[in-house]
């Protein structure tokens, strides 16, 4: 395991402006926010996936999130949740997250609010291994740990992203798997039946759009939310997708 940027022997929520105020000494005065010498202990396939086009990194949660989860690496996030830096666990093959706050107070502060301040490589063990070091915090309890699915699933619904990931944005059609498991997430409604939709037939993001109770960004926003379950088919060979690509080449 890799050692924290936090000091070690202070409080696992520290006031958020002493947590920036920490990185500068601890990263050089040339390091800004999230883009730290500690990125180095993360693997390069999702270092490269973090940093955008313009070399600076993603900083919105969910972004964040979704490249750990697809290369499967424990990651700590801290974030800024009011005004306390929370450091978020995420163990992706546990498919669990360990957070000292409760996951409801969390995203109660999902919006603005929630922010990414720093990544590192995760600095506990993952639930079930004995091996790796304890928390620093002496205080871990088992009711730290959380699914990871409603978190992911709550933060796309309702977090700061509004546009589908990159990762499934762009000419394309969109089908819900038959192995979806939907038990732990709060789906009814409107929600509930284009996912039973989407399970018999794909669809353009623009015609989800146009569904009872949707437009465009709940519609991202339910896309975002299967993708990151692993309950969602992404077709760009679809005849639909093929021509929405065509056409998109010649400027319409």
């Amino acid at each position: 395991m890799f050692d924290s940027t936090i000091p070690f022997g202070e409080p696992e929520l520290m006031r958020a402006s002493r947590f920036r105020r920490y990185l500068p000494s601890q990263d050089g005065p040339a390091a800004p926010g999230i883009v730290s010498l500690s990125l180095a202990s993360l693997h390069p396939s999702l270092l490269a996936d973090l940093r955008c086009d313009t070399r600076e990194y993603r900083s919105e949660p969910l972004d964040v999130l979704a490249a750990c989860v697809r290369h499967a690496q424990p990651v700590t996030i801290h974030l800024q949740c009011g005004d306390r830096a929370v450091p978020l666990t995420v163990f992706p093959h546990a498919r669990m997250a360990h957070c000292p706050l409760p996951i409801t107070t969390l995203l109660a502060l999902r919006r603005p609010e929630l922010q990414v301040m720093h990544i590192e490589a995760a600095l506990r063990a993952a639930p079930g291994d004995s091996a790796t070091r304890p928390s620093r915090s002496g205080s871990e309890t088992v009711t730290d740990l959380h699914p990871l699915g409603p978190l992911l699933w709550e933060l796309a619904l309702h977090g700061g992203r509004r546009e589908l990931l990159p990762e499934i944005a762009g000419p394309a059609v969109y089908r819900v798997s038959y192995g979806l498991q939907t038990g732990d997430m709060a789906i009814s409604g409107a929600m509930l039946a284009a996912v039973q939709r989407l399970r018999r037939e794909p669809h353009h993001l623009r015609d989800i759009a146009g569904w009872p109770g949707f437009d465009r960004e709940r519609a991202a926003r339910l896309l975002n939310a299967l993708y990151l379950q692993s309950g969602l088919i992404v077709s760009r060979s679809h005849p639909d997708a093929l021509r929405d690509s065509w056409f998109s080449a010649l400027g319409r």
